[in-house]
């Protein structure tokens, strides 16, 4: 048989990651805007400074409401007429609450853009806050709860914030809120903590597409330029602490046939010098199905189907403040759970003793550093990182020069930031699953005093 011949790669085009352009409206709202060719969904990203720590005493989860409620029916718009205005725009319109703040995210088609810009712009400026749409959308976190609960992943991370951070402090409780705290929501708190904390002042558009023939600060002001607010000090962030003395929490689940893995600890935040190399590092770690951890547990040994390690900044300053979470997850059967426990500090300890290999880092940084065309092909994958790095306090170039660090950076110095980033006695370790069963050897281990919970 004759086959055409195959088809040969073209040389890769120079690719570098979107540098915004920046404005400042007369209301002091900041503007961030990327023109991408081809791109003809819009994608929009408020960043607000509405933190978590801001939240009253006893009402956490109303950053989580509120964030919610936003669209759910504003001065001109009920619920149900929003959510219509939204589908003629064929747009979609999400928000979220974070340690850091809350973010609003809007996807709409370029043609649809000033339309949807407006319906953004009523949430923002005008949200209704009826009794009536506050009351249902507690009632919703209501019934996430139990079943968040029910999650081993999302348990062990709950009890891992528990055991991590000082009794008392915010990040140390659920982000979303509990039972008795959502329950005491209503909308009068939901309006309150909206006038204390939303303000053009504080805010960040960050708005990315194709702006062919457009002009999208003249569109944001066009929507945003009237948004006023009370004016009010910025709130000043309480320094994150915590205690990572190796230590073990179960989670006691009678019957689990799992063991959730959950090991953790704080380090620096992405303003830090090491953090190009800790990426590094912690990718060749377990960032991928051929990365140590995985090769170990799950290729060797089948204990799992998969364990990854990551960092999660949790709030990053200029000043030294911040924190990002640095974790070890995955789940494995309850008859291995020593075992993989055991194989996982060994993976920690020849890592140590023996370091990364060229080829690992090699990898990571062909992984890292080559797809990162595809990573941030969508608008909105740009929009949002260019709005975390604002949350963040990071310059506009922050991506961009981390590639070219991560490209740099040497086998020892990965080596040495993955190492410092996993001491093998600096993590608290939390499994759920069934301590009956697996308590007695978990002890054995020597990894830290062992305490249960029920769960």
């Amino acid at each position: 048989m004759d086959f055409h011949p195959q088809p040969q790669a073209g040389r890769p085009r120079p690719w570098a990651f979107p540098q915004p352009e920046r404005a400042t409206l007369s209301n002091g709202l900041t503007v961030l805007h990327c023109h991408r060719p081809g791109q003809q969904v819009i994608a929009v990203e408020v960043q607000l400074t509405a933190p978590l720590e801001a939240e009253p005493t006893g009402l956490d989860g109303v950053a989580t409401i509120m964030a919610r409620a936003l669209s759910e029916g504003t001065a001109k718009h009920d619920a149900e007429q929003f959510a219509a205005e939204l589908e003629r725009c064929g747009a979609t319109l999400d928000a979220g609450a974070d340690h850091a703040g809350v973010r609003v995210s809007l996807e709409v088609p370029v043609s649809r853009l000033p339309q949807a810009l407006e319906l953004l712009a009523d949430a923002l400026r005008t949200p209704a806050f009826t009794e009536a749409e506050v009351e249902r959308t507690v009632a919703n976190r209501l019934d996430e709860i139990p079943h968040e609960l029910a999650n081993p992943a999302r348990r062990a991370a709950i009890a891992l914030s528990d055991a991590l951070y000082p009794a008392g402090a915010r990040i140390s409780r659920p982000r979303q809120g509990t039972e008795e705290t959502v329950a005491r929501i209503d909308a009068a708190a939901v309006r309150a903590f909206y006038d204390a904390h939303v303000r053009p002042s504080t805010a960040t558009v960050v708005a990315v597409g194709d702006f062919t023939g457009l002009d999208p600060e003249a569109l944001i002001d066009e929507a945003l330029g009237g948004w006023q607010g009370t004016d009010a000090e910025p709130h000043t962030f309480t320094p994150i602490t915590a205690d990572d003395s190796g230590r073990v929490v179960i989670v006691d689940r009678p019957g689990a046939v799992q063991t959730q893995l959950l090991l953790g600890r704080i380090g620096a935040d992405r303003h830090d010098a090491v953090w190009g190399a800790q990426v590094l590092g912690i990718y060749c770690l377990g960032g991928t199905l051929t990365s140590r951890l995985d090769r170990v547990l799950r290729e060797e040994k089948g204990y799992t189907y998969g364990v990854r390690a990551y960092s999660h900044v949790l709030r990053s300053a200029q000043d030294g403040s911040g924190a990002a979470l640095l974790g070890i997850a995955g789940s494995v059967a309850t008859e291995v759970t020593g075992a993989a426990l055991t194989d996982l500090w060994q993976v920690l300890r020849t890592l140590a003793a023996e370091g990364l290999t060229e080829e690992e880092r090699d990898f990571a940084v062909q992984n890292l550093v080559g797809v990162a065309p595809l990573r941030f092909e969508t608008a909105a994958a740009v929009a949002g990182t260019l709005a975390d790095q604002v949350e963040q306090e990071l310059p506009d170039d922050f991506q961009g020069n981390l590639y070219a660090r991560l490209v740099e950076t040497g086998t020892v110095e990965a080596t040495a930031a993955v190492v410092n980033a996993f001491p093998v006695d600096r993590l608290v370790t939390v499994l759920v699953g069934d301590a009956e069963k697996i308590g007695e050897e978990v002890r054995a281990l020597g990894i830290g005093e062992v305490t249960v919970v029920t769960g």
